[in-house]
């Protein structure tokens, strides 16, 4: 692997679509009978207000929403901009097939952003953007069919040991109903590198047993990442 890597002090706030959604987790098009769903460190992704408004009953949780819609537009303008000038550095190592090129790239990013604060405006108080962090999250038991997880778990393993991240799917599979499915994706880190403890992750887990398995996924996008982790419970 190159030694180019991209840069990146602390979480970054994520701002993807409903679309992107489908392709990272093979969605295949969610219906009104697969809810409710649950986007957990979703940041400022407009899929939850995208899939509600299909009639799909979807929730997400962040420590972002803490704050109002103001500080996170202005937070996510800030973000897409730097983001897209790191990238721009690096264009050449990722692969654009999906998104065709930068400037589209940065585009679904803005109206994934935008979509996002307006629904976040008008959902205000109603329970459906929750402010929260693994490994704690508030709800109750199997409460969720799909838990979903996007760039946040594995991705930043130098900053999070294993046994965060233990806790942390534990907490997502708690949430999870009996039968239903937690979905993680990338399987990389920052440095395009496979997270170094997934099999032991994934070993711990099956002897709990849940069913993990690595899953192709349909967004092609960092180096080398083609595939998502899907644990039943």
């Amino acid at each position: 692997m190159s030694n180019q890597r991209y840069e990146q002090i602390g979480v970054a706030m994520t701002c993807r679509s409903f679309a992107e959604y489908e392709s990272m987790f093979v969605l295949r098009q969610l219906s009104l009978q697969d809810g409710p769903v649950l986007d957990v460190a979703g940041g400022a992704s407009s899929f939850v207000a995208e899939a509600c408004a299909r009639g799909i009953r979807a929730q997400a949780v962040d420590p972002l929403y803490d704050m109002n819609p103001e500080s996170i537009y202005g937070h996510g303008t800030q973000e897409i901009s730097a983001s897209t000038e790191k990238l721009s550095r690096l264009e050449s190592s990722f692969d654009w097939t999906y998104y065709g090129s930068l400037n589209n790239h940065r585009k679904q990013r803005e109206q994934s952003l935008q979509k996002f604060i307006e629904d976040y405006r008008l959902q205000e108080g109603t329970g459906r953007y929750y402010s929260a962090r693994l490994p704690q999250l508030p709800f109750d038991d199997e409460t969720f069919s799909f838990v979903l997880c996007s760039h946040f778990l594995f991705l930043y393993h130098e900053q999070f040991d294993y046994e965060f991240h233990l806790s942390a799917v534990e907490e997502l599979l708690r949430v999870c109903r009996a039968g239903g499915q937690v979905r993680i994706y990338p399987l990389r880190s920052l440095q395009w590198d496979v997270y170094p403890h997934l099999e032991q992750l994934r070993a711990a887990l099956e002897k709990q047993g849940f069913l993990t398995e690595l899953v192709p996924s349909e967004l092609p996008f960092i180096p080398g990442s083609s595939e998502l982790l899907c644990i039943t419970k």
